[in-house]
């Protein structure tokens, strides 16, 4: 009797994403996000929110040197765009639900979590790869993996020094203009916070990241069209179109608090 077996191959997987347009990838990608966010408060609380957005730092900071052409703009758009708008989401429900001192200790850890796992990469390329006298496929591999690794995390220290700097300031400015605004419509119209919060952080975050990374410390500074169109502009563009959709996330949050914050008024 044969015995059916289900293998992974995650390159049948990648190859059929690509073959399905940015605009879909995009919104499975928002929908992960939300839904993560939504799954990890209702389990963990605050611990759930503060470890999504340690991750979401590491993973955004990654992506961010992936470029891709969307339908509604005419330049390619750096990723990581869905992964760091979730951030200010966490930080809003954290800030709605928590205070703004739950709030600030998460922009910190994710930041802790950014300076270990680049630490840990940098020492890990320390590590000369396999050279030239082994042979085989598994020797391939190895060194193959060096390389890849020495793309994505060389850049480590400018991202990340570029990171802390707009991610420090815009998150600081998301938490008190959220709060801010609670205060002046007496705690109502929750979109309204939500999205003036996001949207101007965003700005802030975009243009300092943008200038530190790609042009202050960049080894080579990125030409002013592609720096203002697809990491200005067009990422920016992105970031609005973010803040609207996760809207109806920052609502839904209320009924995936945990049992013991369930009654906040």
């Amino acid at each position: 009797m044969k015995v059916l077996m289900f293998t992974w191959h995650p390159e049948t997987f990648i190859h059929f994403l690509n073959t399905v347009n940015p605009d879909v990838t995009s919104v499975l990608m928002l929908l992960a996000c939300g839904g993560s966010i939504l799954g990890l408060l209702r389990f963990f609380g605050l611990q759930g929110l503060y470890t999504f957005m340690i991750v979401a730092v590491i993973c955004g900071n990654i992506q961010v040197l992936k470029a891709v052409k969307f339908s509604y703009f005419p330049e390619p758009i750096a990723l990581g765009t869905i992964v760091f708008a979730a951030t200010y989401l966490c930080t809003d429900i954290m800030t709605e639900y928590y205070g703004q001192a739950c709030a600030r200790r998460g922009v910190w850890l994710s930041f802790v979590g950014m300076l270990i796992s680049t630490s840990f990469m940098l020492l890990t390329l320390g590590w000369p790869p396999v050279d030239e006298s082994f042979v085989g496929e598994s020797a391939d591999k190895f060194r193959a993996a060096h390389e890849a690794m020495h793309i994505l995390f060389s850049p480590g220290p400018a991202i990340f020094f570029a990171s802390l700097s707009a991610y420090l300031i815009s998150q600081y400015n998301d938490i008190w203009i959220f709060h801010m605004i609670g205060k002046l419509t007496n705690g109502r119209m929750l979109w309204l916070r939500t999205n003036i919060a996001t949207m101007l952080s965003a700005f802030v975050d975009n243009t300092i990241f943008g200038v530190l990374a790609w042009i202050v410390f960049a080894s080579k500074p990125m030409d002013f069209h592609t720096f203002i169109f697809s990491y200005i502009f067009g990422t920016y563009i992105f970031r609005l179109i973010l803040s609207i959709l996760n809207t109806p996330i920052m609502y839904l949050s209320r009924y995936c608090l945990p049992v013991s914050r369930a009654l906040i008024p």
